[in-house]
């Protein structure tokens, strides 16, 4: 079978309102490539599928049966992609720059592991998606994960690449080479902490995570309060895979902020 420079993962569940406009802005901003969309449907009960079958018969359309969750979901469809780059997409997103710049950035610099650009919400506006990695502190007061350097919290950046900690999962860009080396997204991970797992491992093997600040893309949902306990679950686990030292002091705090969130 004949690759493909780009491969396109998207995870869907019950992601019958975005799904034409995410899958629409893919054509209009990938066709620079030579590239496939794969999709991975986590047995959604909406119109999902028939969408994807009426409309975009050339989408790779894989049903699961049950709720594989985003790492696993997504693990499925890089094992079945034949791309040479690997794009992480959610379905709540809007490509709105061509896609070339980016996979260039790579192409030019084989020590970038992975590249996220400047994620918009619904009305256009700047939201902060690339972090720092998680010490004592931040797991206390989690708005300490993200950079807040003034550019990043601004929005308003004067240098195009940035080396990050790591970057939302929502966008994630690299080599499927590198995307198998690590063996994927941990499946430990059901939701939300994964992608600052995954950029830890590629941290480990000394690549360099970028973020370029002169394209971006849309993303439609994002973090609610009511979610909050899921995030503690998921650096809890991150916890217990990546702290060597003063573990049980993380854990205590992340009991702490469990406590605060539910007074």
């Amino acid at each position: 079978m004949k690759s493909k420079n780009l491969s396109i993962i998207i995870v869907n569940y019950n992601g019958e309102i975005f799904l034409k406009d995410c899958i629409d802005s893919i054509y209009i901003n990938c066709i620079s490539q030579d590239f496939e969309i794969i999709i991975v449907d986590n047995n959604s009960s909406d119109n999902s599928i028939s969408i994807i079958k009426e409309f975009y018969p050339n989408c790779i359309l894989i049903e699961s049966k049950e709720n594989l969750g985003f790492a696993k979901g997504n693990n499925l469809g890089v094992k079945n992609c034949i791309g040479k780059y690997v794009l992480l997409l959610n379905n709540d997103t809007i490509l709105i720059n061509d896609i070339t710049d980016s996979i260039s950035i790579l192409e030019e610099d084989k020590e970038i592991g992975l590249l996220g650009i400047k994620m918009l919400d619904k009305d256009l506006n700047y939201e902060k998606s690339a972090g720092k990695f998680p010490k004592l502190l931040s797991l206390l007061f989690f708005s300490e994960l993200f950079i807040n350097t003034k550019n990043f919290l601004s929005g308003d950046f004067s240098k195009e690449l940035i080396e990050v900690d790591w970057i939302q999962g929502s966008f994630l860009l690299t080599r499927k080479s590198l995307y198998s080396k690590v063996k994927g997204l941990d499946e430990d991970y059901f939701m939300y902490v994964e992608d600052v797992d995954f950029c830890k491992k590629i941290a480990k093997l000394d690549k360099k995570r970028v973020y370029y600040s002169k394209q971006s893309y849309v993303h439609f949902g994002g973090f609610n309060s009511s979610r909050k306990h899921l995030l503690i679950d998921g650096y809890t686990m991150y916890v217990e895979k990546h702290f060597i030292k003063y573990k049980l002091i993380a854990f205590f705090l992340l009991k702490v902020k469990r406590l605060l969130i539910k007074k």
